[in-house]
C-alpha cells in the first residue's frame, strides 16, 4: 500500500511503503531512488506480518519499485499507480510523486 504526503515547504513527498508478507522475517524496499538499494522495512508489531518505511521523494517524479523478501522473492506492490516492464522479465511497480 502506498500512502503519500506532500510537503507545503519542500518539493518533496512522503511516500509510506507498506507491504504485507505472512511468514517472512524481513523486507526490504528496493528502488530506482536510491539506486536498487535494499532500505529495510519495519515489522508492523512484534508478530505482524505488515511491514512499513517511509521515503521522501521529489515531486513530480515517476520512480520504480519492489519489494525483496527475505533477500529471495520479488513482489509488486498491488497499491502501485502503474506497472512498468524491467529487463529481467517482469514489471517493476511504479509511484508517481505528483499532486494530480
Amino acid at each position: 500500500m502506498l500512502q503519500k504526503k506532500f510537503l507545503k515547504t519542500k518539493d518533496e513527498c512522503e511516500v509510506t511503503f507498506e507491504f504485507n508478507a505472512e511468514d517472512a522475517n524481513e523486507v526490504a524496499l528496493v528502488g530506482e531512488f536510491n539506486s536498487w538499494q535494499p532500505i529495510a522495512m519495519k515489522r508492523v508489531g512484534k508478530e505482524g506480518s505488515l511491514f512499513r518505511t517511509k521515503v521522501k521523494l521529489a515531486k513530480g517524479g515517476q520512480y520504480q519499485f519492489r519489494y525483496l523478501i527475505d533477500g529471495e522473492i520479488w513482489q509488486n506492490d498491488e497499491a502501485a499507480d502503474a506497472y512498468w516492464p524491467n529487463e529481467h522479465g517482469s514489471d517493476n511497480s511504479v509511484v508517481f510523486t505528483s499532486e494530480n
